[in-house]
Parts: C-alpha cells; sequence; structure tokens
C-alpha cells in the first residue's frame, strides 16, 4: 500500500538537515588566486594583516592640524604649510603653528588635532580658529581600523565585495581558497525536452536543469551538466556511474518517487547508499539523500516547484558544509496573515507568499496564488516563502507567519 503524502514516519526538515551536515566532511583542497577572482570563494586559511590600517594617524577631514593646547590662550596660529593625502608635512610644527592639511593625510609630527575648514579664517599667514577642539578631534589613529597582526578575515568566510576590499586594504594580492566544489545535474524522464526542440504529445520542457544552474552559480562551484536521461536502467546507470566518479556532489531530478519508471532510487541502492529517502516537507516530500561513487548525492523530486524548494532548504545547507563554509539558516521575520492560509499537519510547508508594508508600517503576507508542485508562477512571482511548521494547521487572518524572504 502505498504512503498518503502526509504519511507518518516521515523524517523531519531539521533531522534532515542535521543528518546531512553530522556526514558531510567538508572538501580541504586549497588553491592560491589572485584577490581579483575571489569572489564568492571560500577561504582556506585566515588572511592575517602585517600592517596596521591607516598605517598613520591621519585626518578625517580637510582643515587645519595644530596642537590642541596652543589655542588655550589665543583663536589664531601661524600658517606653515599643507600636508596632502600621499604628500606628508616633513618638518616638525613647532608651537603657535598650524598646518594646512587634507582628508587621509598623515598628522604632522607636532600636531594633534584638526579643525574643519568651515569652522576657520584664513588671513594672510594666519588661520583664525572659530571652533576650539577637543585633543584628538578629527583624528583617525593609525590601526584603528586593522592592527598589525590582527586576524583581518577568516577561514571558512564566503568572500563578497567588502570582505575583498578588507583584504585588498592591508596590500594582499593572493589568497588560499577551498578548490571549486564539483557538481553534477542530472535530469531524468522520458517525457523531458529542451526548450527550443518541437514537444511531442505527452512531453513537457524540462526546466529544472535551468533553475538550479542559475542557484548554483552563487555558490563556488564547476557545473557538470550531464543532459536529460530517459528512464532507461542501463542509460541511467551509466550516467549515474560517470558523475559519481567526476563530482564532490551529485544532483538529479525525478526518478525518486514511488512510480513504475522511478529508477534513481534502485540505481542508487547499487551503485551506492541511501541514508535517508523521504522527508517532511511540502512540496518536494521524495527527497533522497545519500552516496554514489565517490560523490554525495540530492535526489530531488521531479516537479519544477519541489525541485527549487527542496534545493533552497535541504541542498544549500549541505553545499556550505561541503564548501567549507559554516552554516547558516537562512533568516525569517515574522508577518501578519491577510488572509486565511490553509495548512494540514504533517509537513512543514512552504508556500509561495507575497509580503508587504501597509500605511503604519505593519508587515503582512499573503499565498501568492496556487500552491501546486507544478506552478513555477508561484516562486516566479513571489517574493518570500511562508514558512509553516510541521504540526500547523490553519493560519486565520491576523495571526503570526514566519516568512522567508527570498
Amino acid at each position: 500500500m502505498l504512503e498518503t503524502c502526509d504519511s507518518p514516519g516521515l523524517l523531519p526538515i531539521k533531522s534532515a538537515i542535521s543528518n546531512m551536515l553530522d556526514l558531510i566532511i567538508p572538501v580541504m583542497e586549497s588553491e592560491q588566486i589572485e584577490l581579483e577572482d575571489a569572489l564568492g570563494r571560500v577561504l582556506a586559511e585566515d588572511v592575517i594583516s602585517s600592517i596596521n590600517v591607516p598605517p598613520n594617524d591621519n585626518s578625517a577631514m580637510d582643515g587645519y592640524a595644530m596642537r590642541c593646547e596652543d589655542l588655550t590662550d589665543t583663536n589664531q596660529l601661524q600658517l606653515v604649510g599643507t600636508a596632502l593625502a600621499g604628500k606628508p608635512f616633513k618638518e616638525k610644527v613647532l608651537a603657535g603653528e598650524c598646518i594646512r592639511i587634507m582628508t587621509g593625510a598623515v598628522i604632522p609630527q607636532g600636531t594633534d588635532s584638526v579643525v574643519m575648514q568651515e569652522n576657520t579664517e584664513v588671513k594672510d599667514n594666519s588661520v583664525i580658529f572659530k571652533q576650539i577642539p577637543e585633543l584628538g578631534n578629527s583624528v583617525r589613529k593609525a590601526g584603528e581600523d586593522i592592527q598589525q597582526g590582527q586576524v583581518v578575515v577568516t577561514k571558512g568566510t564566503k568572500l563578497t565585495p567588502a570582505y575583498i576590499a578588507l583584504i585588498a586594504s592591508v596590500g594582499i594580492a593572493e589568497i588560499s581558497v577551498i578548490r571549486l566544489i564539483k557538481v553534477g545535474i542530472i535530469a531524468t524522464g522520458d517525457e523531458l525536452t529542451p526548450p527550443g526542440k518541437p514537444l511531442i504529445d505527452g512531453a513537457i520542457y524540462e526546466s529544472n536543469r535551468f533553475a538550479l544552474s542559475a542557484m548554483l552559480n552563487s555558490f563556488p562551484v564547476t557545473l557538470f551538466d550531464f543532459g536529460i536521461v530517459k528512464d532507461n536502467k542501463i542509460d541511467l546507470n551509466a550516467v549515474f556511474a560517470q558523475a559519481g566518479s567526476l563530482c564532490d556532489l551529485v544532483l538529479s531530478c525525478g526518478g525518486v518517487s514511488v512510480g513504475d519508471a522511478d529508477y534513481v532510487k534502485e540505481i542508487l541502492d547499487n551503485l551506492g547508499a541511501i541514508n535517508f529517502w523521504k522527508v517532511a516537507i511540502k512540496p518536494g516530500k521524495p527527497f533522497a539523500f545519500g552516496q554514489i561513487g565517490n560523490a554525495w548525492f540530492c535526489g530531488l523530486p521531479g516537479n519544477p516547484v519541489s525541485s527549487y524548494v527542496t534545493f533552497e532548504q535541504l541542498v544549500t545547507p549541505l553545499l556550505q558544509k561541503l564548501s567549507g563554509q559554516t552554516y547558516l539558516p537562512k533568516p525569517h521575520f515574522v508577518a501578519k496573515a491577510a488572509c486565511v492560509i490553509r495548512k494540514r499537519p504533517g509537513r512543514a510547508d512552504y508556500q509561495r507568499g507575497i509580503f508587504y508594508r501597509d500605511d503604519q508600517g505593519e508587515l503582512w503576507v499573503k499565498p501568492n496564488g496556487k500552491q501546486g508542485s507544478g506552478i513555477m508562477s508561484s516562486i516566479a512571482n513571489a517574493n518570500c516563502y511562508m514558512v509553516l511548521e510541521q504540526d500547523a494547521e490553519d493560519v486565520q487572518v491576523g495571526e503570526s507567519v514566519n516568512i522567508q524572504p527570498f
């Protein structure tokens, strides 16, 4: 007897994630790359600064540098030179003297404060100060941002533009990163047709590989696209064996359900091992995880929404761990239900929604139309998931809903 879609015994999604993360061993091989190629890569070792940033005390604004105590009995000092960014004033500034200084210029020896130019007036070779500064006013201290010997970015960090700028600011041009993770994608099914080809009777256009490839672009991976494989045991076995020998992770779409032509589970039993199969998630219950050859394996459902949701919720944590990153759950926010949201207990439900703020700034959310696992427009035209817990029931108008923005 086949299980119903909300049968007991399904693995809770949190258990599925922790199960995978407990088993996955991060890739350890590293390579040296130029900093300009580092976007999205994962650091293989800590980046340590060999300098202070800034390297010298410098001015936070355009103005005049002076010794603060010189303005105790007078508001007028003699102007004796200029300090520019990259062109320091070399001589020592004496009592009663001041220096014209630009933003970023090194604070001259003998001065300790800066007054912005708007609070001064220049007459001949003298500067009249309309503000008496506090000691250290508008001075950025050496090492204020980064100190010599400090860890600038830690191992396992996925590099963003801000991290890359931070590394560049300490003069490092090459870094050690985890090698790219090799990920294979396989779509299975006799009914699948590549876009651009004519559809025969009963066929559909294959879209899952396009979605997965696009989502994988945000990860440090090398992609192997094995194309569409028909529901033929010999062909499937050959492609899966090849993928398992080449890749670190193999993703298949389709063939993991309970139909007569769903061969993936059977092939996995022969070529590798299945750790678990069927998760209490909607859409996406027939998700499988295991190993095939040298690779980890995730069998995603064939329905496009199910494939998309299980990649985001289940494959993403695995990829983070495999590539050496620390797993960080996606952030959730709380909104109010703008209408009744239908939910049956049994599986965690990731319904597609639209969230918005009303005139009072209150956050609301509503379902984005039909929620069927084959309705890709429900994701394309939404801006969040409405995350409904496994045991939750219908949500009434005004009740709280966890949302996960796209």
